[in-house]
């Protein structure tokens, strides 16, 4: 299938050089973006997986309160 964009000329100069300096095409480039685009799993789904992930955690820290030299302390 075709799609026609209507880009900036200086836009579309940018971007052939990007896709060229990649070794790609700008169709490959555009395609590839697009197909990653559209198969990444929505916000919603992330928040709803990281719910259930927290509710299923065994964790517990017992109230306290991490500051940010504990979470960048090493031992």
């Amino acid at each position: 299938m075709n799609v026609t964009l209507s880009l900036d000329e200086r836009l579309l100069k940018q971007a052939r050089r990007v896709a060229a300096s990649m070794g790609k095409s700008l169709n490959q480039l555009i395609r590839e973006q697009l197909t990653k685009i559209a198969s990444e799993a929505s916000v919603e789904e992330y928040l709803t997986e990281l719910r259930q992930l927290s509710a299923k955690s065994r964790g517990n820290s017992k109230g306290r309160r991490f500051t940010r030299e504990d979470a960048h302390a090493r031992t």
